[in-house]
């Protein structure tokens, strides 16, 4: 009668099929072998050489330096001037160049940069991408005229009044409810308010403005080159006073007054 299988019996070692014992592989041989304190020593001198080689090559060679610096997307502004703003020396590392610093030096020198983008130009240049200020109103001021953009920075000053822009005329003295809009809101309110306007009107009819004319609040107006008026009333609603002056164009062409200050319920008049 069979009994049952011991540990013993489990344990025994299996033998194979030409019944001599099986042996179980070692792995312990097979381990690597630590690096010799020689081979480490090597390793960390190559490995504080190349460091050394590099940190050289980067700020201390003469290769990699600034020798010039690009300027792409000026208008008005001239590259020179963009350059000296920058304030990079010759031969400056150019892993030293702070590009951040270079734009805030270039911003705060220059208000009619909208924006800029310093790049490293290896292996021995700096590009700057300009982006200027592009006006959408003029202010007659004592000293000149102000420029002013769609976001009402006013960046700079010309001694004449650009005809590609229209001039904003702000009259305290037209009347009571002008002198009472200005009292309530604020010069710099209408100022403001103004550019909203500016900014809303038809890209075709922008560029032929002469005038944007602020009596009150809620009574902006436009004198066009040609002569013709528009009535745009209140800064509000301005796209879609914008989509109702477009159509009231087209569909009135010798028409010389155009009113959309209601724009559910324009008008338009011959004089």
């Amino acid at each position: 009668m069979a009994g049952t299988t011991t540990a013993a019996e489990r344990g025994e070692r299996r033998r194979d099929p030409a019944g001599e014992p099986r042996s179980r592989p070692s792995w312990r041989g097979r381990l690597p072998a630590p690096p010799r304190p020689r081979t480490l020593v090597i390793a960390g001198a190559a490995a504080a050489l190349l460091t050394a080689g590099l940190i050289w090559l980067l700020y201390g060679s003469p290769w990699l330096r600034v020798a010039e610096v690009g300027v792409g997307g000026t208008r008005v502004l001239g590259e020179d001037e963009v350059r000296r703003a920058a304030g990079l020396p010759d031969g400056l590392p150019l892993a030293s160049v702070d590009t951040g610093a270079v734009e805030a030096r270039i911003r705060e020198a220059l208000p009619r940069v909208e924006s800029v983008e310093a790049e490293r130009d290896w292996p021995h240049g700096v590009t700057l991408r300009i982006t200027e200020r592009t006006a959408v109103l003029v202010l007659a001021e004592r000293d000149g005229y102000v420029e002013v953009d769609r976001s009402g920075v006013r960046f700079a000053t010309l001694s004449r009044a650009p005809e590609s822009v229209p001039l904003l005329e702000l009259d305290p003295e037209s009347g009571k409810s002008a002198a009472s809009s200005l009292r309530r809101f604020g010069r710099d309110r209408l100022v403001s308010e103004a550019v909203r306007v500016a900014r809303d009107i038809p890209e075709p009819v922008a560029r032929t403005t002469r005038t944007v004319k602020v009596r009150t609040f809620d009574a902006f107006s436009l004198e066009l080159k040609d002569g013709r008026t528009v009535r745009w009333g209140s800064p509000e609603e301005g796209a879609a006073k914008a989509r109702t002056l477009r159509a009231l164009m087209k569909a009135t062409p010798k028409a010389r007054v155009f009113d959309v200050s209601v724009p559910s319920a324009p008008a338009s008049a011959a004089s």
